[in-house]
């Protein structure tokens, strides 16, 4: 009863039953189980003997197949002369945000990662850098884009921006020495996202020191996993910027303690991958270049171009790039900021296009990031301080590294 679930009028039923009855139940499943596969047997007999029969079997098993399965096709066949598929392929070209740190960090996050707010205001947190380590560049691109990596030393390498770890907004990235061949002591000091070169001819370079020099772009056609000498570097200075060119544009040179030269390219003639370059600004005692750029010349005569200029203390401004003179090159320039205790040095200077809308992406020491529109920051004087750009939610903290989006 238990194992079966039976009644107690069911159990008593079955163990009043005569083991001859039980075996007669056995025989009579075991015919029936026979005489069905007799009639299976002569059915399929007959189906083998006819032909007509084989074809009506076959008609109605295609016409139950068409019936459930003949909706119209989902894949599409198409004729190409693709014979393996790579990694760029199968991933999709959208835009992206690259970081990294000084220290050699670096991680890729969409733009949308932080939102539009007002000018002054504090932003967010953006990175997690360790001790002592700061946000040192930050740029936009896509995620099919070659990205060139200039070292301090002199050298260039070449990736992909897709082989940059995607990180979320507070992690700190993994090392560049996981990705590029570095040497000990050499470091990535510019980056120049390669999607748009069609236009260019010339990759122009500056040192900190204030040497520059014009090589040819197909020189860097084909970059070796472990890197091109770009430019020969003296004993005590750094590669730090590299700007595409087409060979009649104006360069703009500004340093840390608010000098600023503009010269014509024409000024500064084409040279092979292994020279070491001429003097591009003369520079006073204590003093350190911080931002050179590449200027159209046709932009400047429209005043659309503008020198964006931001201190180490949050202060920036907009100045049209008429206000400063062409001078020869290796001049010691003119003033473009008015440097004080309030403002700290000029960390970063780029020139803009003022009819284009866009945001201005900023990253403190201390990992703090703020988006604001660039139209905000307003446009004045060549000789002045600037406004408040950003606020600091520690002491001690400045900003590290600008960027347009």
């Amino acid at each position: 009863m238990k194992k079966f679930k039976l009644s107690e009028i069911q159990a008593n039923a079955i163990l009043d039953m005569r083991l001859q009855s039980l075996a007669n139940m056995e025989r009579l499943k075991v015919e029936m189980d026979l005489k069905e596969t007799k009639d299976l047997i002569k059915e399929l007999e007959a189906i083998l003997g006819s032909v007509k029969k084989i074809l009506a079997l076959v008609k109605n098993g295609v016409t139950e197949l068409k019936e459930k399965f003949g909706d119209e096709r989902r894949t599409t066949i198409i004729k190409s002369g693709i014979k393996e598929f790579t990694t760029e392929d199968l991933i999709p070209n959208e835009d992206t945000v690259v970081v990294i740190t000084r220290d050699g960090y670096i991680k890729r996050m969409p733009p949308d990662t932080f939102k539009t707010q007002s000018r002054g205001g504090k932003g967010v947190i953006g990175l997690t850098t360790k001790e002592e380590d700061v946000v040192d560049m930050l740029f936009s691109t896509t995620t099919h884009a070659d990205i060139m990596f200039f070292t301090s030393r002199g050298r260039v390498f070449q990736l992909k921006a897709y082989d940059v770890p995607v990180a979320t907004r507070t992690s700190k990235g993994q090392a560049l020495v996981n990705f590029l061949q570095l040497s000990p002591g050499e470091k990535v000091t510019a980056t120049l996202p390669m999607e748009d070169m069609k236009d260019y001819k010339y990759f122009v370079m500056s040192t900190n020191l204030g040497t520059m020099k014009k090589t040819e772009i197909k020189e860097f056609a084909n970059v070796r996993r472990s890197g091109l000498i770009a430019l020969k570097i003296n004993v005590g200075d750094s590669l730090s910027w590299v700007r595409p060119s087409t060979g009649k544009d104006d360069i703009t040179i500004v340093t840390e303690q608010g000098q600023s030269i503009r010269f014509n390219e024409k000024d500064l003639r084409g040279m092979g991958r292994n020279a070491a370059g001429v003097r591009g600004i003369k520079l006073h005692k204590d003093d350190a270049v911080i931002g050179m750029d590449v200027v159209s010349t046709s932009l400047i005569e429209k005043g659309v171009l503008e020198l964006f200029t931001i201190a180490e203390n949050g202060l920036g401004k907009r100045t049209k790039i008429k206000e400063y003179k062409v001078q020869g090159r290796g001049g010691s320039g003119i003033k473009t900021m008015e440097v004080t205790a309030k403002t700290g040095k000029v960390v970063a200077a780029m020139v803009v296009n003022a009819t284009q809308e866009g945001d201005v992406m900023m990253v403190s020491v201390k990992g703090q990031i703020i988006r604001l529109p660039f139209g905000s920051v307003p446009t004045i004087g060549r000789a002045t301080q600037g406004v408040r750009i950003m606020r600091f939610k520690e002491d001690g903290d400045k900003i590290a590294s600008v960027t347009l989006i």
